[in-house]
């Protein structure tokens, strides 16, 4: 039965396709936009195969890999001055990893080493693609609660993780507040509000205790 659907959903598709570009090169051929209902299309036979089957790993690889094809053809045809897609390609790639890490996709290493290979990425194309600003801190900024969210829970030191999470929020506001605007000290606002979550953390733990 699946095996019909499949069969079913790939005939289905194929047909799909082939009208969707006979209707575009036949009415406006100047701008190609078959290509957004094929990218579609696409994931109705792959699902049915895949997914049917609790095929779950193969279909986050090939799915992924469509959608950087997806990105870069888009890329290439509307703005070909700047490989924007090299910007979302990263995050995607990273659901079959953490995929076929399996039960290791929760572990500590796993999120210590994405960390680091995220920050060095987007530090790079920061470098190569777009040097003047170092916008590369907020990409940082966020993967950085992973390995720290992932420490601090198992441990079960949600005052520790207070701590850590606001020293990590206060650099990251001076950084932004330095590069974005020396002139005006304004990052002192958001840090007074976040100085609160540590103290309440603290606070609250020695009520529990007494």
């Amino acid at each position: 039965m699946n095996n019909q659907k499949a069969n079913f959903a790939i005939a289905g598709s194929i047909l799909c396709i082939l009208l969707f570009m006979f209707i575009n090169y036949t009415t406006s051929p100047e701008y190609i936009w078959f290509i957004y209902p094929t990218f579609a299309i696409i994931h109705w036979p792959l699902s049915i195969y895949f997914l049917a089957n609790g095929n779950v790993r193969p279909y986050s690889l090939i799915t992924s890999i469509l959608i950087v094809i997806f990105l870069f053809i888009e890329n290439r045809l509307h703005y070909p001055q700047h490989p924007w897609f090299l910007y979302a390609c990263y995050p995607i790639l990273w659901w079959p990893i953490l995929m076929y890490a399996g039960k290791y996709a929760k572990s500590l290493s796993i999120a210590v080493i994405g960390g680091i290979c995220t920050i060095l990425y987007y530090s790079i194309l920061n470098i190569v693609l777009s040097p003047p600003y170092p916008w590369a801190i907020y990409p940082a900024y966020v993967v950085l609660w992973w390995p720290l969210a992932i420490f601090f829970t198992r441990k079960q030191d949600y005052w520790g993780f207070s701590v850590w999470a606001s020293m990590l929020t206060i650099l990251f506001f001076t950084s932004v507040n330095a590069f974005s605007s020396p002139d005006t000290i304004w990052a002192i606002y958001p840090i007074f509000a976040i100085l609160w979550w540590p103290l309440s953390m603290y606070y609250f733990s020695k009520k529990a205790k007494a």
